[in-house]
């Protein structure tokens, strides 16, 4: 009889935690990090890891395999063309848990799963955003009151740029007389 793995089982049977994971590896590798709970990312991690060695092999066979776990054929062309040449001198450790705030609904572990050389700089996870919005909205007023406010420098003042005077007949300016007006 086959042994389960270790850990905690992710859902109701192994199948519905084979595809929960290959979702994840999918978003991740779409992504390049992802919030999710901490026992989802522990579970992760092998996954993402062992589809990455797979992809620094490059052959056809290694692509089927990684077909296999994840059926998005765009997600994986990334996989092999963007993500795993950047591993060519690195044998393992791909993948980085970042501990994040508990979740508001059940107090659940966060963290933050990203993939550690060249995380995607445009891709902010949404706790940094929403950190960002409140600086804003608390105000900068709020700290810069506190501080010397430095004069701002003076600009010289561009010189007046001629305007042509309007043609008073309808906008259409007559330098000859037109034929119309004989």
């Amino acid at each position: 009889m086959p042994k389960p793995p270790k850990g905690a089982r992710l859902g109701s049977g192994p199948a519905h935690e084979r595809l929960m994971l290959a979702g994840l590896a999918a978003a991740l590798f779409r992504e390049e990090r992802i919030r999710t709970t901490e026992t989802r990312a522990r579970r992760l991690r092998p996954v993402a890891e062992k589809l990455i060695t797979t992809a620094k092999e490059g052959t056809i066979a290694s692509r089927r395999r990684a077909l296999a776990v994840v059926e998005d054929r765009d997600i994986v062309h990334k996989l092999y063309s963007d993500i795993a040449p950047r591993f060519a001198d690195r044998n393992g450790g791909y993948t980085r848990i970042i501990k994040l705030a508990p979740r508001k609904g059940d107090a659940a572990p966060m963290v933050l799963i990203e993939i550690v050389e060249g995380a995607a700089p445009e891709a902010k996870p949404a706790e940094e955003e929403r950190r960002r919005r409140l600086l804003r909205r608390r105000g900068r007023a709020g700290r810069d009151q506190g501080r010397d406010q430095e004069e701002p420098e003076e600009t010289v003042a561009a010189a007046p740029v001629p305007v042509e005077e309007a043609a008073t007949d309808g906008g259409v300016a007559d330098e000859e007389e037109s034929p119309i007006d004989e």
